[in-house]
C-alpha cells in the first residue's frame, strides 16, 4: 500500500482531509453564487423580506440553484468517504486521487452549468462520480 503524503495544499492535513476542507469552501461558493444570482433576479427588497410570494429562480439563477442542489446531493457521500478513509487509515495515492478528482471536477461543474454546457457538464459530473467510486473502492478493498 502506498501511503499518501500530507497535502501540498494544506500541509497540516492528509490529502483527503484537505479536499474535504476545500469541499466545504466550495459549498460556500455554491451558496454564494446561488444567493447572488437569485438576488440579481428578484431584487434585494424581495430577498430581505419574508418571501411570502414564491418567485422561482429562472435562467442563470435557476442554473445556480440546480448546480447547488446537485452539489448537496453528492457532497455528503464524498465527506463520509473522506472521513472514513481518514479514520480507518485507508488513505493512499488512490484515495487521494479519488478525492482530488471529485473536488476538481466539482470546481469545473459550477461554471459549466452556469454557462449551459450540457454535454460537458454531464461528463464533468460523471468524472466526479468516478472520484467517489475510487474512494469507496479504496475504503472497502
Amino acid at each position: 500500500m502506498i501511503r499518501s503524503e500530507v497535502s501540498a495544499i494544506i500541509p497540516s492535513l492528509s490529502v483527503e482531509m484537505a479536499y474535504l476542507a476545500l469541499g466545504v469552501l466550495l459549498l460556500l461558493v455554491h451558496l454564494s453564487v446561488q444567493s447572488f444570482t437569485y438576488k440579481a433576479q428578484v431584487g434585494n427588497r424581495y430577498t430581505v423580506g419574508a418571501r411570502d410570494d414564491d418567485l422561482p429562480p429562472r435562467a442563470i439563477a435557476g442554473r445556480a440553484a440546480r448546480a447547488f442542489r446537485n452539489y448537496l446531493e453528492t457532497f455528503p457521500a464524498f465527506a463520509a468517504l473522506a472521513l472514513a478513509i481518514e479514520v480507518t487509515g485507508a488513505h493512499d495515492s488512490y484515495a487521494g486521487f479519488g478525492a482530488a478528482l471529485y473536488f476538481w471536477c466539482r470546481v469545473a461543474y459550477l461554471p459549466a452549468y452556469l454557462a449551459g454546457l450540457v454535454w460537458i457538464r454531464s461528463f464533468i459530473w460523471k468524472a466526479s462520480a468516478v472520484g467517489i467510486v475510487i474512494m469507496l473502492w479504496r475504503l472497502v478493498f
